[in-house]
């Protein structure tokens, strides 16, 4: 199990289709998964002892130093809420394992016929269950995949997909440092709402976090969407995060990022205000660790999230 495990985790991680995906189905699938990650714009793939690593990097489940849980609420834009809930543990003589649930509601719509006649209001939401296995493939080397299952709803209407990740995690403690690569959302649609089938948001990113010698400074520096070909070579690392944890005390810890894509994304003319910045707060009381991260999108808005977790 182990050494297919290796094989298909290295195999995938080496895959780069030469098209970038312009559209993509279950769009929801691309946002930071909890208050930490989006505090560090999303550069978590070489983090360890994070349950909600399961998400980004499931090789990450092997870091666990406890079982561990973390649910997490997330207000987007308008009347778009979404949260999610997750768990790991390892096991004795098998690896680690973990599962969790990745939900979105995008509110209530106005029914309206083709004379523009109100008929009731509807609903969309979409949802994901990860099932994850992590298994250390030699010392400080963690390889682990993911099964997916997706489900997306909008006025009595359904679409189902199934998809998987893999990655792997190298450790060198001597260094403080960390090397992690994952792709993602390796699938397709089972069920169309029109009979249109679109690509999912597969992902290829590698990242590394390091602890800088005499510094309370935990830095990560992340390149996504790996697998897209957006025009030069030099363009295809255009969608880098970086991402830094200052421990201020044994009870806080002050997060900041910056998501150049984001940044790209949303600038409008020379400007782009304070979008693809970031930053956050966790606070660590007993075995619980809340945290709380505030996301700009320049001129758009700013997104919250709150998140809870804690050991067994």
């Amino acid at each position: 199990m182990r050494r297919v495990l290796t094989y298909a985790a290295l195999a995938a991680l080496a895959a780069s289709p030469a098209t970038a995906q312009e559209t993509t189905a279950f769009s929801f699938l691309r946002s930071d998964v909890g208050a930490r990650a989006a505090a560090l714009a999303g550069s978590v793939v070489s983090l360890t002892n994070d349950p909600a690593g399961l998400f980004v990097n499931p090789a990450s489940l092997g870091t666990l130093n406890s079982p561990s849980g973390a649910a997490g609420f997330f207000k987007h834009l308008l009347d778009i809420n979404a949260g999610y809930v997750v768990y790991g543990q390892s096991l004795e003589g098998i690896g680690s394992v973990g599962a969790g649930v990745l939900y979105t509601n995008y509110g209530t719509f106005d029914r309206m016929d083709e004379f523009g006649n109100s008929s009731g209001t509807f609903t969309a939401s979409d949802m994901a269950l990860s099932l994850g296995y992590s298994t250390e493939i030699q010392e400080n080397l963690t390889a682990g995949g993911a099964l997916k299952f997706i489900y997306s709803s909008i006025a009595g209407y359904t679409s189902t997909a199934a998809a998987a990740d893999l990655g792997v995690l190298y450790r060198i403690p001597e260094s403080r440092l960390s090397l992690g690569a994952s792709i993602r959302n390796m699938g397709k649609m089972m069920t169309t709402y029109a009979g249109i089938s679109e690509p999912l948001p597969l992902d290829l990113a590698v990242g590394a976090s390091i602890v800088p010698r005499g510094l309370p400074l935990l830095l990560n520096v992340d390149f996504h969407r790996l697998n897209e070909n957006p025009g030069s070579f030099i363009d295809r690392f255009g969608a880098f995060t970086v991402g830094g944890e200052f421990t201020l005390s044994r009870v806080i810890r002050a997060r900041f990022g910056y998501n150049n894509q984001t940044r790209k994304d949303l600038q409008t003319g020379t400007t782009a205000g304070l979008a693809g910045f970031s930053a956050g707060v966790g606070i660590s009381v007993s075995t619980y660790l809340v945290d709380y991260s505030l996301s700009s999108l320049g001129a758009i808005g700013n997104l919250h999230r709150v998140s809870i977790g804690t050991t067994f």
